[in-house]
């Protein structure tokens, strides 16, 4: 439930929820186990608040600024970009009074991410990692990346996000998922051309993915049970036309005489977005969030002409 507070008033906002893994409603022998964390545009805890039990991909939906927070349960990773982008801090349950001296970032937060909880302790392995149990049994994906093309010289073996492969390796030219699905990027924090990895080998990500670089950061994709939907818009700021999708989509075009999308709201699982008709071209990995502007997201120039959802089981 999200609220939004005022002196003297209390609204209540309506409830958001989702079926994905990143959604931060999860029980546990019927336990609530979700997050709460309360945002206030002063320091000290002043002027308007925002109450968050959830994602938030963009804080100025709800406040003008950001310059304290309480977390009151659970854990949070904050980012001083919208989307999830930029300088991210982890905060467990306490008082920050000022965190923009406290965590370095110069205007305050702009996007946060609640940290699902696994078992009975709530977990991160990595800034917006998601590591959930379902039934006792672990989903996590595990990929290994090697330096040289075919599997040769050092490697790094991952089970969660990485938005900096040279802290490990040097360069990265091959890989193996060995479990579940990973997103690879050629650019450092999820940013640049993106690449979709199921459990498999691929011996020289160069030329199978068409990186001059090779992978420069990944995302592993959380496993996703339940209903997909996702809104798409003509327009950026979600104007035009619009349609809600549940299903794949191999043109939009051809369905809904659309001839552009440049924002979207992805209310459950996980999708593809390609440039071209058909699942070709370019593609770019949306998870549960809303995305007002592709082109603020680096992808200024690329129409989305289809989309896919992510139903590939961990294995």
């Amino acid at each position: 439930m999200v609220r939004y507070k005022r002196k003297g008033l209390n609204l209540v906002g309506t409830q958001f929820r989702s079926n994905s893994p990143s959604t931060t409603n999860m029980s546990n022998s019927g336990m609530n186990m979700r997050g709460k964390i309360i945002f206030y545009e002063e320091k000290n805890f002043q002027g308007r608040s925002y109450e968050c039990m959830s994602d938030c991909s963009d804080m100025s939906s709800y406040l003008n600024r950001c310059h304290s927070c309480r977390v009151e349960s659970g854990c949070f990773m904050v980012y001083d970009r919208p989307n999830y982008m930029g300088s991210q801090y982890f905060m467990r349950r306490g008082e920050y009074s000022d965190y923009m001296s406290m965590m370095g970032m110069s205007g305050g937060i702009r996007s946060c991410r609640m940290i699902p909880m696994v078992g009975t302790q709530f977990r991160s392995n990595s800034p917006s990692t998601t590591n959930m149990s379902n039934s006792g049994m672990n989903m996590r994906g595990k990929i290994i990346f090697y330096e040289e093309k075919n599997f040769q010289g050092r490697s790094y073996e991952c089970m969660s996000d990485c938005s900096d492969m040279s802290s490990y390796l040097s360069r990265c030219h091959s890989c193996r998922v060995e479990s579940g699905c990973f997103m690879g990027y050629d650019r450092t924090n999820y940013m640049g051309s993106q690449y979709f990895m199921r459990r498999g080998e691929y011996s020289d990500c160069m030329g199978m993915m068409g990186m001059s670089g090779g992978i420069r950061s990944c995302r592993m994709i959380p496993m996703h049970r339940g209903q997909f939907r996702m809104k798409i818009y003509e327009r950026e700021n979600f104007g035009g036309q619009s349609h809600e999708l549940m299903d794949d989509c191999d043109n939009i075009m051809d369905r809904y005489r659309m001839n552009d999308c440049q924002s979207c709201h992805v209310m459950d699982g996980h999708w593809l977005m390609y440039e071209q008709p058909q699942f070709r071209g370019k593609m770019m990995y949306m998870r549960p969030g809303e995305y007002r502007s592709f082109r603020d997201m680096g992808m200024s120039g690329m129409r989305f002409m289809s989309m896919r959802r992510i139903m590939d089981s961990f294995n």
